[in-house]
């Protein structure tokens, strides 16, 4: 496994688990409902930008992305 791709992993693992902090889910909920409104494409597409904001920006930017396809948080 490339270091590039083990540093997205464990990007995501991190995002998932502040995302699933900021809105009282569990980590599981959290990935799901990530991936459910495809989050999982934008951490693929925008990884480089995303890894140098705060997780705070980020977890913003991630519900504003997941409410624009579908969510509700």
């Amino acid at each position: 496994m490339s270091k590039r791709t083990l540093n997205i992993i464990e990007y995501t693992i991190a995002l998932v688990n502040e995302f699933a902090k900021k809105f009282g889910l569990s980590e599981k909920d959290s990935f799901q409902y990530i991936d459910r409104h495809d989050g999982m494409k934008l951490i693929e597409q925008c990884y480089d930008i995303m890894h140098t904001l705060s997780f705070a920006d980020s977890v913003d930017g991630m519900a504003s992305y997941c409410r624009r396809h579908g969510g509700t948080l």
